[in-house]
């Protein structure tokens, strides 16, 4: 089977409505590629992104679905910002990184935590082996004073969190 006879068959098993995915796709993805921006230069997921993410599907989520499945996906945040806390907690990830996860959780439906964890852990590699790439390369040159570049063995998760979002809505979308 070809690359994208697996991404049709995967995105025809995703549980998230296809306009669901299709309009959060096209809201977040300014957000997504700022945080993704922010966290690479600066080490940093602002506030503000976060707030804009989840406000966006406060706002549009009930024009997408049934208000008690709308209910159903506003728990994910309070779930996901509890758990995010104990990771922050524990240092292995960063309080943006935290908030970032709870106020995408409402956009993650619970029937795909298998396919959001392949799509995850694929991301999170990709964006890893990437941004080491560039960092050791004549890429660093492009922007030579971001922060990431200078943070040993951090890395900006940022890039990888809302890349997944966006992989996520997109093959929902699909």
């Amino acid at each position: 089977m070809d690359v994208f006879g697996l991404i049709g068959r995967l995105s025809q098993a995703m549980a998230i409505p296809d306009t669901a995915a299709l309009v959060l796709l096209i809201a977040a993805a300014p957000v997504c590629f700022y945080v993704a921006y922010s966290d690479l230069r600066a080490m940093r997921i602002p506030n503000w992104t976060v707030y804009a993410l989840f406000g966006l599907f406060v706002v549009l989520g009930p024009f997408l679905m049934p208000l008690p499945q709308y209910g159903g996906q506003l728990l994910h945040m309070p779930i996901l910002l509890i758990v995010g806390m104990v990771v922050n907690a524990a240092g292995l990830a960063g309080a943006g990184d935290a908030k970032f996860v709870a106020a995408a959780g409402p956009y993650l439906w619970a029937a795909d935590l298998r396919v959001l964890i392949v799509i995850f852990m694929a991301n999170l590699l990709a964006a890893f082996v990437s941004h080491r790439l560039a960092k050791y390369s004549g890429l660093r040159g492009l922007a030579p004073d971001w922060q990431s570049w200078t943070m040993g063995w951090k890395f900006p998760m940022g890039l990888s969190l809302a890349g997944s979002l966006l992989i996520y809505l997109a093959l929902g979308a699909a």
